[in-house]
């Protein structure tokens, strides 16, 4: 017997909007999920064509619901239960974001990645290659 409703963190978790359950509750106490509009607790329920947000920062999906399940589902499975109506706008953001990378990083969060040290690697050696001499040498006095 197909049931009429099911907990909103079960569904996002075994519909993979989320990897674990924990992280779904979490996102429900943390304001991320909202239904209709409205914030969701993790113990709120939903039922066949509700429009469930979810906030991953910096992007807002939206997802109908289709079907419920409170087991997890195979990734083939997904679109069974959930359609995907994230307006372009948001993807394109989220296609802004990963394009621009290391750009946007703030000094001082994080060492640089393997990327950012070849190409730092990269820059050096063809800055040597033209003969610029970063050695400075402020003791030695040029008289004219």
């Amino acid at each position: 017997m197909a049931k009429s409703e099911e907990r909103i963190d079960k569904w996002m978790w075994a519909t993979r909007i989320f990897k674990t359950r924990t992280i779904s509750a979490e996102a429900c106490k943390k304001g991320r999920v909202s239904v209709g509009g409205a914030s969701a607790k993790p113990s709120r329920t939903i039922k066949v064509g509700d429009i469930v947000d979810v906030r991953k920062p910096p992007v807002t999906y939206s997802f109908r619901v289709l079907a419920l399940t409170e087991n997890r589902l195979g990734a083939k499975l997904v679109p069974q239960y959930l359609e995907n109506i994230t307006p372009q706008s948001q993807l394109d953001l989220l296609e802004i974001v990963k394009i621009s990378g290391f750009i946007d990083r703030r000094k001082g969060l994080g060492r640089p990645t393997k990327r950012e040290g070849r190409e730092l690697s990269r820059f050096t050696e063809e800055a040597m290659s033209y003969g610029w001499d970063f050695d400075f040498d402020f003791d030695e006095v040029e008289e004219s």
